[in-house]
């Protein structure tokens, strides 16, 4: 067995790394063979070449984007598990706010993040605000999903033994909501990011605050595309270590099984 899980645990890297040498590769080819102008569409070797030279500049960026997407992260899911909490004590107040919620998540963030920018004066916590506010909703109706999905004899064998609402929260709700609480919070995750950034293109904050969406509409304006190019891979750093405990978790769960 172990083998075989060292086996898909090699293909899981090794696949998508090579399509991507091979995507780079023919990306490079095709424009040295075409020539196309790198203020139209840069090669990866240019691209490579600016990532070099701005490095610092784009790390800067780099965490500041990340450090207003993981508060954003942390802040959705403490309120959207005490909203699901709250949700499952009672119906009527599930029914009763959980259309809020959706209404919430199908509002476009750039709708909003105007108006929270205008009234909250730090600009960073209302970057944190915008992109917990498109963070939040997976994690309120998975959890609530999670801590309803429990099995009826169980809830029965619960009551009998007059087990208080904590008790049973506690010992049965939460242990068979955390597959569905994990996969909330593999989506909010890589939306957390999604909302800093967002937030970041209609704040447009510079200076020292500046993350990776400023850096890369200053480089748009200034027709750097190589630069801008190169700022777009690290978008992609924030979602695998939440994906790596869920499939750890879901193993897990398995081997109990």
């Amino acid at each position: 067995m172990r083998p075989l899980a060292q086996s898909e645990t090699a293909m899981t890297i090794a696949a998508p790394l090579a399509v991507g040498l091979v995507i780079v590769v023919f990306w490079e080819i095709l424009c040295r063979s075409a020539h196309v102008p790198v203020f139209l569409f840069p090669k990866p070797s240019d691209i490579a070449l600016k990532l070099a030279s701005d490095w610092p500049t784009l790390l800067a960026a780099l965490w500041m984007t990340l450090r207003v997407a993981l508060q954003a992260f942390i802040s959705a899911i403490v309120v959207g598990v005490l909203i699901a909490f709250l949700f499952v004590q009672s119906r009527a107040v599930e029914k009763s706010f959980f259309p809020y919620a959706v209404l919430l998540q199908v509002t476009p963030i750039v709708a909003i993040a105007p108006l929270i920018i205008i009234l909250v004066k730090n600009t960073q916590v209302a970057l944190t605000i915008c992109a917990t506010v498109v963070a939040l909703f997976p994690i309120i109706s998975n959890t609530t999903l999670g801590l309803r999905s429990v099995d009826p004899g169980l809830v029965n064998l619960f009551r009998m033994n007059r087990a208080g609402r904590l008790q049973t929260l506690f010992r049965l709700r939460i242990p068979s909501a955390l597959p569905y609480f994990f996969g909330g919070l593999r989506i909010s995750s890589g939306l957390a990011l999604i909302g800093a950034v967002v937030a970041e293109f209609v704040a447009g904050t510079g200076g020292r605050s500046a993350g990776l969406a400023y850096e890369i509409l200053q480089s748009g304006f200034q027709l750097d595309i190589p630069r801008m190019f190169s700022a777009f891979p690290h978008h992609a750093r924030r979602r695998r270590p939440v994906h790596h405990h869920d499939r750890l978790f879901e193993a897990g769960a398995g081997s109990m099984a």
